[in-house]
């Protein structure tokens, strides 16, 4: 409880600066993302009755988990605080550690993904980027730069930047969702079923898009809870913030797919930037509205660079208040004296994330590259949510607030869910030339920053424990 008060102290020195807006908008930010629609397309029609089992299975059943646990402890740090006072301290090092590695994997394909929508916006003239691993490169570097600069800046600039980003998503959805329409009234006809409930065939295929539908769609409740010592009446604000987002998220996603259900083959559907697909091939050269296409691309663009600013906010925190809770060395959780942000914790995340985005582009094709490390980011985030839905089962919270037996209940589909997807990423939903390496690959690579997550937690901990030894005996020996 000290090492509480400790951070419940540490977190007033932060500026408030995120109000209940900025949370709404966040919320939708970071859990719709702007490639889901995609995955979940590869079903073609029967999307919806899918889309409606990751909502029932997973997607309440977090958000009401979320609003549980924040309620128990208002902390910055969010789920890792959670885990930290729920369980111990190594069970919270081991969350906290695969919150940021998911974050650190998403930010390290955000050059792909940028590269990838700026092909779409310059033309055909342009296409020769998205396979170009210069391209790509060049792409990562100022992209990652740029989040690094705003991050220093702090949240005073970063939550107009999220807001304006989330207000262009809002309006590319909307176009997305009535280009359907407009090309039916303008004598294009196409097949669009926005509401159907056919059943695809259950395969070990539609199965793991279910998984990634709810657990890896429909995931990221948690992330605005590691802003709480940033919030402005954190406690009610951030459960406030879930429940208005949660039917916005669910119709942008289910009316989202049908678009590109309706307008892009099922079998060529670009899994990188999906919506600035259905875009493009929904409209013709000699269309009216095809002129807007770019520009409806380059908001989408702004609005994903918003989505991995807020993304590379919530990866510094975790190193921060790791540092304030003596689990990682106090040089992490250092604010800047001005501004508040935390200095070092961004010069660590920017690096990290630069190495491991250039080393990715470097050893495989856009799609394959994509594919493998949004399977690598979605294992370390399902393993964090394996803790989270333990929680309100067989957590310390139970003794500050008894969940009721619904939310046990809750807890229970959430955390099945959650296992099925951890077992189902080992394998791609894209053609790949080796199958079983691709499954080598991702298995291993998170085995083995499991190994050494438990290897620098124990080594950390012995290392403080023979300097606090040695400190008390110093007087002895004089």
């Amino acid at each position: 409880m000290t090492i509480q008060l400790d951070t419940q102290t540490r977190q007033r020195e932060f500026r408030k600066e995120l109000g209940l807006r900025d949370l709404v908008i966040g919320q939708i930010l970071n859990v719709v993302g702007l490639y889901w629609v995609g995955v979940a397309a590869r079903l073609g029609p029967a999307h919806v009755a899918f889309w409606l089992l990751g909502i029932t299975l997973f997607y309440l059943p977090s958000a009401a988990v979320v609003i549980y646990l924040n309620r128990a402890h208002t902390l910055e740090g969010g789920l890792y605080e959670w885990a930290r006072l729920g369980f111990n301290e190594f069970a919270g090092f081991l969350v906290g550690w695969n919150l940021w590695l998911n974050a650190v994997v998403i930010l390290s394909f955000a050059g792909i993904q940028t590269n990838t929508m700026l092909a779409y916006m310059l033309g055909p003239r342009a296409s020769w980027m998205a396979e170009s691993k210069w391209a790509m490169g060049a792409v990562t570097l100022v992209v990652l730069g740029s989040l690094i600069v705003i991050a220093f800046i702090g949240l005073g600039l970063g939550k107009w930047i999220q807001d304006l980003g989330g207000v262009l998503m809002g309006v590319v959805f909307l176009a997305l969702i009535a280009l359907p329409f407009r090309n039916h009234l303008a004598g294009r006809h196409t097949e669009y079923p926005p509401i159907t409930l056919s059943l695809p065939v259950i395969s070990l295929f539609s199965l793991n898009l279910l998984g990634k539908m709810s657990f890896g769609a429909l995931g990221g409740f948690d992330s605005m809870a590691i802003f709480a010592g940033e919030c402005r009446d954190a406690t009610k604000a951030i459960g406030r913030s879930v429940m208005i987002a949660v039917p916005m998220i669910a119709a942008m996603f289910i009316l989202g797919t049908s678009s590109v259900v309706a307008l892009v083959p099922r079998d060529k559907i670009d899994l990188v930037s999906p919506i600035s697909q259905a875009l493009t091939l929904g409209t013709r050269p000699g269309d009216p509205g095809a002129a807007l296409i770019p520009l409806a691309i380059a908001a989408l663009l702004f609005a994903f660079i918003a989505v991995m600013a807020l993304t590379f906010a919530i990866t510094t925190r975790l190193p921060l208040v790791a540092g304030w809770d003596k689990l990682l060395p106090d040089w992490f959780g250092r604010l800047h004296p001005r501004r508040k942000t935390p200095t070092n914790s961004i010069l660590f995340v920017g690096v990290v994330a630069l190495a491991l985005a250039l080393a990715c582009v470097a050893g495989a094709g856009q799609q394959e590259a994509f594919q493998l490390l949004q399977n690598t980011s979605g294992l370390f985030y399902a393993l964090a949510y394996m803790a989270m839905f333990a929680l309100p089962l067989v957590g310390r919270q139970r003794e500050i607030l008894k969940p009721p037996l619904w939310l046990q209940a809750a807890a229970t589909s959430g955390f099945v869910m959650t296992a099925m997807y951890l077992v189902l990423s080992l394998f791609p939903i894209i053609d790949v030339p080796h199958p079983l390496l691709f499954t080598a690959k991702v298995g291993g690579f998170v085995l083995a920053c499991q190994l050494a997550a438990a290897g620098l937690y124990y080594t950390y901990r012995r290392k403080n424990k023979t300097v606090a030894l040695d400190t008390t005996a110093a007087p002895a020996k004089q």
